[in-house]
């Protein structure tokens, strides 16, 4: 099954918001209130997941001059 195809399957509560690809890893953002929902949809994508941690906040050039 394909990423997208997975992520269909997990209803509306499930996000993929992007990937970052380097030359041996990929490092992705999902929005969902669930760490089991992350390892279904890799599950059901066949991907491997090393790790997971929750984003707790974002920084940016515009928030670090405040």
């Amino acid at each position: 099954m394909t990423s997208c195809g997975a992520i269909g399957a997990l209803g509306n509560a499930y996000q993929w918001v992007q990937s970052y690809v380097t030359e041996d890893k990929i490092y992705c953002i999902h929005s969902t209130e669930s760490e089991v929902a992350i390892r279904e949809d890799a599950r059901l994508g066949g991907f491997p997941v090393n790790s997971i941690s929750k984003v707790v906040t974002v920084i940016d050039p515009v928030t670090a001059k405040l």
